[in-house]
């Protein structure tokens, strides 16, 4: 009980705020975009520099954490493409519905849930899962719809689309440079740092206020017979797999378990739904994912958190 009121809903009530103020105009309608915007671009990589160049190597040498999750997140968006396209659905809307299943809101609630709950030296293995589903699961989802779309010339046209995405992407160079960082130059003085400290702390709260002001603006009809295998993939398979994973096929240590498989338990992020949006694909199913996966969630990571603890 203590894990619910004093890790996971100071976390979820963040969101909370986020979508009261947006109902009583607050915050106008253009508030969601604008917060996400800050998160992406000055927030969260000055996060991700900080805490990579501040990283042990020995901290993200983690290949048994990194399969592990991994292996979770890339079975389900795998079965979910094929089950998907064997039920006649376009490419383009299988891939979406995959990274609905797979796609786990890292940046907007797992850094500041599993500080919270692991403490700060858990987020390099957070930030591990962040370049996963970020870059290469997000990726090979545009890589499916670009060659869905594209016609003749797809995959080409594809690749060389994703790899300038992934290129321009700050939430994968802001990691890299503090890596690059960590290995060639001092620490970072006094000043600077305490510039990337701030914007830093500024990341989580804007981010999870921004989730709920984009719930409290989401119209939608939910389609439950869709929508709740959707669920139950992201909330149930997922950490699952990489529970299975982590324990039995890498054998990770109790902590590193308890961290992937939360992760992995963590919700369906807006990356899924700014994608339908990109592209003109339906965009209910990936709002509705959202939502429904975001409420559900703050009794399932409980759970979880509280059984990792004893």
């Amino acid at each position: 009980m203590d894990v619910l009121f004093n890790v996971v809903i100071p976390i979820f009530a963040l969101v909370g705020a986020g979508w009261l103020a947006r109902r009583f105009n607050f915050l106008g309608a253009t508030a969601a975009s604008e917060m996400n915007h800050f998160v992406v671009y000055l927030g969260m990589p000055a996060l991700l520099f900080q805490i990579m160049a501040e990283a042990d190597w020995k901290q993200l040498h983690q290949p048994g954490f990194t399969a592990a999750f991994s292996l979770g997140c890339g079975l389900i968006f795998a079965a979910t493409v094929l089950i998907r396209a064997w039920q006649s659905s376009h490419l383009a809307d299988a891939s979406l519905d995959a990274l609905n299943g797979s796609y786990a809101n890292v940046g907007f609630i797992g850094f500041p849930l599993c500080a919270a709950a692991f403490g700060p030296e858990s987020l390099p293995l957070v930030t591990i899962t962040a370049i996963i589903t970020v870059t290469i699961l997000f990726g090979i989802s545009v890589f499916f719809v670009e060659i869905s779309l594209s016609g003749s010339g797809g995959v080409l046209k594809a690749l060389k689309r994703v790899s300038v995405s992934m290129l321009k992407n700050p939430l994968l160079l802001a990691p890299l440079l503090g890596v690059l960082y960590a290995e060639f130059m001092p620490p970072v003085p006094a000043g600077p740092n305490r510039f990337l400290s701030l914007l830093a702390s500024a990341a989580s709260p804007c981010a999870l206020v921004s989730l709920g002001v984009f719930i409290a603006d989401a119209k939608f009809a939910i389609q439950w017979s869709r929508l709740s295998s959707i669920v139950a993939l992201k909330l149930i398979a997922q950490p699952s797999l990489t529970w299975v994973a982590a324990r039995f096929v890498f054998n990770l240590s109790p902590q590193l378990t308890a961290i992937a498989v939360v992760v992995s338990a963590l919700p369906t992020g807006t990356g899924p739904y700014m994608l339908a949006n990109l592209y003109g694909r339906d965009a209910s199913i990936t709002a509705g994912t959202v939502l429904v996966t975001t409420v559900l969630s703050m009794l399932s990571i409980a759970a979880l958190i509280t059984l990792f603890a004893q």
